[in-house]
């Protein structure tokens, strides 16, 4: 139906010599649409800048609106770090099924556990093959301790929501997680044939580099975030228990990505945003791929 076009009522005409609304043929009304004019009745008019307007131009008219995003091409939302809170969230979920509920058995199963060939027992874990991969995943969201989580978290809620306010949600998840996986990755290509670790620290380290970056392209004081990241990474080499491949290849990983997201032209920005999160994702394949070739059964 054109937009100017009547709908044809198909009962009696209403009383009162007014015509019927177009949707509603029975109810009179003195009414028009300020676009196509055809009559509309209370329930159908839609307050305008000047006048009313039915609901299928108020339609049309926002079809040709574009779209509000953030700097990144991110969807404007109202409520700021909801994905920050939510992976907040499933961190302290996790952290206390595995500490009090289901202690060892949980650590056991989603730690990045692997052995090699090579080892008595091996291979084991992310070394036996893809019924193991998971633990890439899921150790990243694994921690016992409550100074372990508790650093990872106040640092995710710190770092966060400022790249989730200019990225948007879905890509700043999608940055958290290959950061995250660029972190597992790497650690298994370097220590694969014998290794033990958990945390979210290798997503963390990539919100950090993430966050540098972002200071570069808004041409902001980029002191604070390398002065944090120095600082992190004195800790990380400082301690023999800490995993630093996990914390250096989330923030190359996370960085790398970042760089892409932030950086992609305007016009091209969905194609090289994709290929960026792609390439990503096929770096860290690769990384498993002579991880298994070197380490597994």
């Amino acid at each position: 139906m054109l937009p100017d076009e009547p709908r044809q009522s198909t009962g009696p005409a209403p009383e009162g010599g007014l015509p019927g609304c177009y949707r509603h043929p029975q109810t009179a009304t003195g009414i028009t649409c300020t676009r196509c004019e055809r009559p509309i009745c209370p329930r159908c008019m839609v307050a305008a800048s000047v006048g009313f307007q039915c609901p299928e131009c108020v339609g049309d008219g926002h079809a040709g609106t574009r779209r509000a995003t953030t700097r990144f091409g991110g969807a404007l939302t109202q409520h700021g770090g909801l994905v920050t809170r939510v992976l907040v969230g499933i961190n302290v979920v996790v952290w206390v099924l595995a500490a009090y509920v289901l202690r060892p058995r949980l650590a056991e199963v989603w730690s990045l556990a692997s052995a090699g060939r090579d080892v008595s027992g091996g291979p084991y874990g992310i070394a036996d093959g893809p019924d193991q991969w998971y633990r890439l995943v899921t150790a990243t969201f694994l921690h016992l301790e409550w100074w372990h989580i508790g650093t990872n978290m106040l640092v995710l809620l710190w770092l966060g929501p400022p790249l989730e306010e200019a990225l948007g949600r879905v890509r700043f998840l999608a940055l958290y997680l290959v950061a995250g996986l660029g972190g597992s990755t790497f650690a298994f290509l370097v220590a694969g044939d014998w290794m033990q670790s958990l945390g979210a620290s290798g997503a963390v380290f990539g919100l950090i580099g993430a966050t540098i970056v972002m200071q570069l392209r808004n041409r902001a004081a980029l002191g604070p975030a390398v002065a944090f990241l120095v600082f992190n990474l004195v800790v990380t080499f400082s301690r023999p228990t800490i995993d630093w491949r996990a914390h250096l290849g989330g923030l190359a990983l996370g960085a790398l990505t970042a760089f892409g997201l932030m950086y992609a032209p305007r016009a091209r920005r969905g194609l090289v945003q994709g290929l960026t999160l792609a390439g990503a994702l096929a770096v860290e394949a690769a990384m498993l791929g002579v991880g298994m070739a070197l380490y597994g059964g």
